[in-house]
C-alpha cells in the first residue's frame, strides 16, 4: 500500500485543511431536504412545508411553551432543524425541532403530534427520522427534556442523566404566560 510523504509544511497544511473541508461537507448538509413516506403521512425537513401557525396554536397551548409568542416560536424555527409530519391531504399533524452544532451535540425540542393522529405510531416514526438523518450522525450527545414522554424516548436510547449533578440550567417555566 502507498505511503503519502508530504515534505512540505505549507503543501501538508493545504491538504490537511482539503480532507478537514471533505470531511466537514459530509455533515454540514443539514439545508437538504429528508422527506420519508410512511403509509398516508409522511415526514420532511422542508421549511417551506412547515405551518407556523399549527406549531404555534399548539405550542402556546402545551405545559412547556404555555403562551409562547409566534415571533418566538418563528425564530426557533429558523434556527433549528425542523421535522414535519404531513397526513395525505399535505395537512400538518406533528412536529418536532433539533437544536445542533452538528459535530458533538444535538437537543430535540417541541416534540408533537396532534391529539386527532395520536395513537398510529407518529411519534415513533418522527423520533426515527430525526436519529437517522445524516446531518446528525456521530454525534457525542443528545439531550432532550420530557414530563410524561419517556416511553416515546427510551426505544431510542434515551435514559435519565447519567450525571445529573453536573448539569445545570436556568429555567424559567411560566416565561410566556402573562397574569
Amino acid at each position: 500500500m502507498p505511503f503519502l510523504r508530504v515534505t512540505s509544511r505549507s503543501l501538508w497544511l493545504s491538504l490537511r485543511f482539503k480532507i478537514v473541508d471533505m470531511q466537514f461537507a459530509q455533515h454540514a448538509n443539514a439545508d437538504a431536504v429528508v422527506e420519508l413516506q410512511r403509509s398516508e403521512f409522511l415526514i420532511s425537513t422542508d421549511p417551506a412545508r412547515l405551518d407556523l401557525n399549527m406549531i404555534h396554536g399548539f405550542l402556546t397551548n402545551c405545559y412547556w411553551a404555555k403562551g409562547i409568542p409566534r415571533g418566538v416560536v418563528a425564530r426557533s424555527i429558523e434556527h433549528s432543524l425542523c421535522f414535519g409530519v404531513y397526513d395525505d391531504a399535505g395537512a400538518q399533524v406533528g412536529f418536532a425541532r433539533v437544536i445542533s452544532d452538528y459535530a458533538t451535540f444535538a437537543y430535540i425540542a417541541d416534540v408533537f403530534v396532534l391529539e386527532s393522529h395520536r395513537g398510529r405510531g407518529l411519534g415513533k416514526e418522527l423520533m426515527g427520522c430525526i436519529k437517522q438523518h445524516p446531518s446528525l450522525q456521530g454525534l457525542r450527545r443528545w439531550n432532550l427534556s420530557t414530563k410524561d414522554a419517556h416511553g416515546l424516548y427510551s426505544p431510542y436510547g434515551f435514559a435519565p442523566l447519567t450525571w445529573p449533578e453536573r448539569y445545570m440550567e436556568i429555567f424559567r417555566p411560566n416565561m410566556y404566560e402573562s397574569d
